[in-house]
């Protein structure tokens, strides 16, 4: 950030403490952060851990954001600021972007729910500032990526379609054990949630609904083998943005081998509801630990034919890895997943955007290079 911006963290989970902590290492001028939460005692907790990681002079205020009522702080705090940034559940999403709009702020958020994406886009349609939806590492990242990847094909080979965009990403542990062969990295309701519901992908140029976890395979991306199969979310707007010029388009999650497997007899008989989601995660929470050592391997690719009928691939793949910043150590998944959001949140301050910015809407070239993203992820 080149000035000074009041900007307001719903949530204080690893996401919301990394955003904190990157926008006072990392903005020109450091912002004032406030930080709100359900539970009072765990937003002011972020706030001082956020204070003892920076190496700047900073003010980060916690506040107590309640289930339903506005309190009199809140109003305040609404009221003064410039931007407001979803790291709640998906759930919640329409509400925080309610009180984004009601009381004119920016707003961004995280989740890949294609239902609350929905719902935020018919409230904010009319609205006065900002909404960038869906901007963390997937959806988010991944997508800006591969849309780049398309538009660099088109103009170099001079065409205005391609056969497939694929993108996948895996926040994974550097070792996995049988049978699960996984470790929690992030929110468990958000892999059992991407595990069971639908996703949108692009077949013979047309949209269409899949099932979750109904196209595995195999793939080698720098000489490891993983596996990838469907899940829903990670698509964003890519499907309807891009439909009649990509004939096959996709979003897989990356494992490691023999994950998926064992999910399936997990998910044997469940369905897809909320109370299947509640299931499926109480039964991996059971087996599965959380693990803080992680990495993000992220993977691109667009295939098609030259001008002249010649096919040609191109791909990008990238591994991000835990990170220092200040006095703190970031895990791969907060690195990856906070850049986006902080880089939508300058964009929507610098450029006064209004109304809902999706990923296909934003510049990839411009967001991929910004000066959140390349610490973490590198120039493309």
């Amino acid at each position: 950030m080149n000035k000074h911006y009041n900007i307001i963290i719903a949530g204080a989970g690893g996401i919301a403490e990394a955003a904190g902590l990157l926008l006072m290492e990392r903005s020109a001028v450091p912002p004032t952060v406030f930080i709100g939460n359900r539970t009072l005692s765990k937003a002011i907790k972020v706030a001082r851990w956020i204070e003892e990681g920076t190496t700047n002079p900073c003010s980060v205020k916690a506040f107590h954001l309640p289930g339903e009522d506005l309190t009199e702080e809140m109003k305040e705090i609404l009221g003064q600021g410039d931007v407001l940034l979803d790291c709640l559940p998906g759930s919640l999403a329409p509400k925080i972007a309610m009180l984004a709009k009601d009381f004119h702020l920016h707003y961004a958020n995280l989740t890949e729910y294609v239902a609350e994406t929905r719902e935020i886009m018919a409230l904010a349609k009319d609205a006065t500032t900002g909404f960038v939806l869906q901007t963390g590492l997937a959806p988010g990242y991944i997508n800006i990526l591969a849309n780049l990847l398309f538009q660099q094909f088109c103009s170099d080979f001079e065409v205005d379609k391609v056969d497939k965009l694929e993108f996948k990403v895996g926040a994974l542990t550097d070792h996995a054990v049988a049978p699960h062969y996984y470790g929690f990295t992030w929110s468990p309701v958000g892999v059992a949630t991407e595990y069971l519901k639908d996703t949108l992908a692009l077949r013979d140029y047309k949209k269409t609904r899949l099932p979750s976890l109904s196209e595995r395979a195999a793939i080698i991306i720098d000489g490891i083998t993983y596996e990838e199969d469907l899940t829903s979310g990670g698509a964003a707007d890519l499907p309807d943005a891009l439909a009649k010029k990509v004939g096959f388009l996709d979003y897989k999650t990356l494992r490691y081998p023999g994950h998926y497997a064992w999910v399936e007899e997990q998910r044997t008989g469940l369905g897809n509801t909320h109370e299947a989601i509640d299931a499926l995660q109480h039964k991996m929470e059971a087996m599965i630990p959380h693990i803080e050592d992680d990495k993000i391997i992220l993977y691109a690719a667009v295939e098609g034919k030259d001008i002249e009928g010649n096919l040609y691939r191109r791909e990008i793949s990238k591994q991000i890895q835990p990170q220092t910043v200040g006095k703190h150590q970031l895990r791969a998944i907060q690195m990856a997943t906070a850049v986006p959001l902080l880089q939508s949140a300058q964009l929507m301050l610098e450029s006064l955007y209004s109304g809902v910015l999706l990923q296909s809407q934003i510049d990839p070239k411009r967001f991929l290079n910004g000066n959140f993203i390349v610490p973490v992820y590198g120039k493309v």
